[in-house]
Parts: structure tokens; sequence; C-alpha cells
């Protein structure tokens, strides 16, 4: 024989509208939170102003100091003499110096008495072509502008060859890439206005070094003058 169970005394009959209550308190109390806000008190400053009862200060003692009056102006005399004016000013008459087609001019300068100087222009003119290329030392016994043009950057090639050094810090870094360089050489056969272009500074210096070590040559000549001549050159920096 079971025994049969009171219905008042299962526990599990409303446990669902416990939670269903449980669960709408949870979140109300949740939201409350959340809006919940504070607001800073206000604080309450009192400024006190400290007065001193001691108000008697010492008056100092100043004295009059009474001065002259100043003298009176000059009076006029009685009787005023009107003097004529003796002396004659000269106006100075102030000449034009337009001309007008009128003017006649005695002094004629003849064309051909005018000396025409001429002025060179100081041009960089390029190395493929100019009349005669700069001289590497040791191109001079060449005969053709050809043959001094191979020579000239054989040369050339043969310095950066031999001045090379590739920078410490760039090695270091891995570092590698090509320099353009661009340089002139001037009317004596120095090397001037150095300019490149290249990955990193290092390497540029280190190209401007090598060039600017290049000795000094005989000048290129363009129509029988020296001049300027423009040459440029890559410079590779690779680590083997």
């Amino acid at each position: 024989m079971k025994p049969k169970k009171n219905p008042k005394a299962d526990l599990n009959r409303n446990s669902g509208l416990y939670f269903v209550i449980g669960l709408a308190i949870v979140l109300f109390a949740t939201w409350r939170l959340l809006e919940h806000k504070t607001y800073p008190s206000d604080q309450e400053f009192v400024n006190v102003l400290d007065v001193s009862d001691d108000m008697s200060e010492e008056v100092p003692v100043t004295e009059i100091l009474r001065t002259a009056p100043p003298p009176p102006p000059p009076a006029a005399p009685e009787v005023i003499e009107v003097v004529e004016d003796l002396e004659e000013v000269e106006e100075t008459i102030i000449e034009s110096t337009e001309s007008s087609q009128d003017t006649f001019v005695e002094d004629v300068v003849s064309v051909d008495d005018v000396d025409v100087g001429e002025v060179e222009e100081d041009i960089s003119v390029p190395f493929a072509v100019i009349e005669n290329v700069p001289v590497f030392p040791g191109c001079e016994n060449l005969a053709t502008e050809a043959e001094r043009k191979v020579c000239f950057a054989q040369k050339v090639q043969e310095h950066i060859r031999k001045n090379f050094n590739y920078p410490k810090t760039a090695l270091e870094l891995g570092i590698t890439g090509r320099v353009f360089v661009q340089f002139e050489i001037d009317g004596k056969g120095k090397v001037t206005n150095i300019k490149k272009r290249g990955p990193d500074k290092l390497l540029e210096d280190e190209a401007v070094r090598i060039i600017a070590a290049l000795p000094q040559m005989k000048p290129g000549m363009q129509r029988g003058r020296p001049a300027k001549v423009g040459y440029s050159i890559p410079i590779n920096f690779v680590m083997q």
C-alpha cells in the first residue's frame, strides 16, 4: 500500500511561480542599481576675514616747498621800427635736363668704336656631347676622343674599386642598394657640385667621399675654352 501525499505539502507545486517572482525581483534590483546616480554634495565654505583692531597709522610729516614764481615775460617796445629789406635774393633757375627733337648732339660715337665684350656662360656640358672630354691622369697619350672617353670611364671605375669602403654601420644593419652620383668637373679640372641619391644616408655619404677623392684632371674644352662637364655614375653597395 503506497502512502498518499497531501497536495498542500508538495513543495514543487508552485516552483515555477516562485522562480518567476524571484527573477522579477532580481531584474528590478539590477535595473535600479544601473539607474542609480550619485551627485556631489554641496559643501559650505566659510570665509573668515581677520580684521585687526589697531587701525592707527603713522602719518609722515611733510613740508611745503615754496618756490619763487617765474619772471614775467619781456614787455614789447613802445615804438616798433619797420626795417626795409636791403638784400636782394637771387632766384636759382633750374634748367630742364630733358632733351627734345630740336636738341643737336655734337659728339657722335661710331658703331665701330664700341667695344663689345663676350660674356662667358657658366653652363655645364654633358659628358656625352662635350667636344674635348676631361683627361684623367694616365689617359694623356690617347689620340682620339672616343679612346679618352673609354679611358676616363675605366679610370673612374678603378678609383671607386680602390677607394671603396663599406660603412661598418651599414654592414651591421644589413643596408644595401645603389647610389646614383652626379658631379661636375669645373674649368680647372676639379670635382665640384656632387649630388647623390640612394636608399640610405650612410651609403650616400660613402659615395660622396669616394667621388670627392678623384684626382685633378685636365679640364674639358668646348669651343676652345675650358667648360664644366657633367658626369654621373651609379655605385652598388652589395654585401658578399
